[in-house]
C-alpha cells in the first residue's frame, strides 16, 4: 500500500476522451502520449530529434495559418510560438519517449507533441491552450505525419547530405589534380585490362556520384509538394479554404526552404511513393560509396601479398593479436552504412506499399529509416573524403612494375598482328613474367621504337 501511494505521489492525473489516466508528476507529455508510451514498448528506437523539430515547425505554421484565417487568436497563436521555440532549441528533447513502433499513422507523437506545446504554451505565457482544439486545429495526423516526413528529409538533404556530397566530389577531384600523370593497369573481372591514370579512375567516382545528386535532387524538389491541408483523407474537413497555401508560406519563412502546397493532398496521404522514390536515390548512393569503398581497399590490399597500389592513412592498430597490421578501418566502416542503408531501403519499399484506401500505415518506420540513412550517408561521405581520400599516398614503384609486365597492353597491337597473334604474345609474356615489349619484340618484325611507342601506357589512357 506504501509502495502504491509513493506511485501516486510521482504521478498526476490526465484525462482523455478514454477516461483517466497517470502521468509523470513533472512530464510535459498528457494523457495519449501516456497511453501510447505505456502500449508501445517493443524497441529503444524513437523519432530522431530533427523529426521532432521539424514537427515542432509545422505546427508554428499552422498555427500562423490558423491566425490568418481567424481559428485561432493572437494570444494562442503567440502561445504556441513560444512552445515551438522551446522545442527548437532543445529545452524539451526528453519530451519525446514514444517507440517507432506505433500506431501506423503516427497519430500518437502527433499527440505527443501537440501536448507537449500545450503544456510548455501554459507554463511559458499561462495562456489555456488545448492540445487538439488549439495546437491541432485545421490538422490532422494524417496529413500532418506525412508533411513531417517530407519537409525532415528535403531539410536534412540540403542541409546533409547535398553539402557532404559535395564536399565528398571536390575531395576527390582536389586528389585527382595531383594523380593525372600517375598510370596503373586497370583491371576488369578484377583481372588485368588496359591502363588508366589514377586521375580517370577517381573522375569516374565523381561522376557516379554526380548522377545521384541529381537523382536526390529531383527527388527533393517532388518532396517540396506536401499534403498538409487534407487532413483525415485529403479533403480537407475541418480546415479552412487554401489553409495548404497559407501553411506551406509560413513554414517556407519559417525554414529558408521552398514548400508547396500538393495539388492532390490525397495521394500524399494515401501513398509513399515519393519517398520509396527519395529512399530509392539514397539506396542508389549507398551503392556509389560501397564502390569507392571496395575500391579504395582493394587498392590499399596487402602490403606484400595484395595489389599495394596505394597506402591508406594509418588510424589505429588492425588486430589483437597480429602486431604491426593496419586495416582499411574507413572504408569498412563506409561498406557497413551502405549494407543498413539498403536494409532501410527495403524496409520503406515494404512500407510504402501499405497504403489502404486513404491512407499509409507504416509512416513511423519511413520516417526513421528515410532519417537515419540520410544522416548514416552524410556522415560516411565526410569519413571517406577526410579519412580516406584526401591522404592515401601511392606507391608508384608497384604500380610500374605491374604496368610493365601487364600482357593485356598487346591489345594496342591487334591492328598491327591481328588478335590471334597479339593473344600469343599475351600468354608468352605471363608464362615468362617477362615485359611484353620484350616479348612482341621476339614474336613480331615491328621495329621497337614503334613497339614503344605502341605499348607505351600513357598513350593507351
Amino acid at each position: 500500500m506504501q509502495q502504491s501511494n509513493n506511485q501516486h505521489t510521482d504521478t498526476r492525473i490526465e484525462s482523455d476522451s478514454m477516461g483517466q489516466v497517470r502521468v509523470p508528476k513533472d512530464a510535459l507529455w498528457r494523457a495519449q502520449t501516456e497511453r501510447a508510451r505505456q502500449n508501445f514498448q517493443l524497441s529503444n528506437l524513437q523519432f530522431p530529434i530533427a523529426f521532432i523539430h521539424t514537427l515542432a515547425h509545422i505546427k508554428a505554421a499552422a498555427a500562423d495559418a490558423n491566425f490568418a484565417a481567424k481559428v485561432i487568436s493572437e494570444q494562442q497563436a503567440n502561445a504556441i510560438h513560444k512552445a515551438v521555440e522551446a522545442i527548437i532549441s532543445g529545452q524539451a528533447d526528453n519530451a519525446f519517449p514514444l517507440d517507432i513502433f506505433q500506431t501506423g499513422s503516427g497519430t500518437s507523437t502527433n499527440m505527443n507533441i501537440n501536448e507537449v506545446i500545450a503544456s510548455l504554451a501554459e507554463k511559458l505565457c499561462d495562456e489555456q491552450i488545448h492540445p487538439n482544439d488549439h495546437v491541432n486545429a485545421s490538422q490532422s495526423s494524417n496529413d500532418v505525419i506525412p508533411t513531417a516526413i517530407l519537409v525532415s528529409s528535403v531539410l536534412s538533404l540540403r542541409q546533409r547530405l547535398l553539402p557532404a556530397l559535395a564536399h565528398l566530389k571536390q575531395t576527390i577531384e582536389s586528389k585527382a589534380k595531383t594523380l593525372t600523370e600517375t598510370i596503373k593497369t586497370g583491371r576488369t573481372h578484377l583481372m588485368d585490362a588496359m591502363p588508366l591514370s589514377m586521375a580517370q579512375e577517381l573522375r569516374a567516382w565523381s561522376t557516379q556520384l554526380e548522377h545521384v545528386e541529381s537523382g536526390l535532387n529531383q527527388a527533393v524538389s517532388l518532396a517540396s509538394n506536401l499534403p498538409q491541408g487534407g487532413t483525415a483523407i485529403g479533403s480537407g474537413i475541418n480546415a479552412p479554404e487554401h489553409f495548404g497555401e497559407r501553411f506551406c508560406r509560413f513554414l517556407s519563412q519559417r525554414t529558408a526552404t521552398e514548400f508547396r502546397a500538393s495539388s492532390n493532398p490525397f495521394a500524399g496521404i494515401a501513398g509513399q511513393e515519393v519517398n520509396l522514390m527519395l529512399s530509392g536515390q539514397l539506396n542508389a548512393l549507398s551503392a556509389v560509396l560501397m564502390k569507392i569503398s571496395n575500391d579504395l581497399r582493394w587498392m590499399n590490399s596487402g602490403p606484400l601479398a595484395g595489389l599495394g597500389e596505394i597506402s591508406l592513412k594509418a588510424l589505429q592498430p588492425g588486430s589483437s593479436i597480429m602486431p604491426g597490421k593496419v586495416n582499411p578501418v574507413i572504408p569498412e566502416a563506409v561498406a557497413m552504412v551502405c549494407a543498413q542503408v539498403a536494409g532501410n531501403h527495403h524496409t520503406v519499399s515494404i512500407a510504402a506499399q501499405q497504403g489502404n484506401f486513404q491512407l499509409n500505415v507504416m509512416l513511423p518506420v519511413i520516417a526513421f529509416n528515410q532519417l537515419q540513412s540520410i544522416e548514416l550517408l552524410s556522415n560516411a561521405a565526410h569519413a571517406l573524403a577526410d579519412s580516406a581520400i584526401a591522404e592515401f599516398t601511392v606507391n608508384h614503384n608497384r604500380l610500374n612494375e605491374a604496368l610493365a609486365k601487364n600482357p593485356i597492353l598487346v591489345t594496342a597491337l591487334n591492328r598491327e598482328i591481328g588478335y590471334n597473334k597479339a593473344a600469343e604474345i599475351a600468354k608468352q609474356a605471363y608464362q615468362q613474367q617477362r615485359p611484353i615489349l620484350e616479348v612482341a619484340l621476339e614474336m613480331t618484325d615491328i621495329p621497337k621504337e614503334k613497339l614503344e611507342q605502341l605499348l607505351n601506357p600513357k598513350n593507351l589512357i
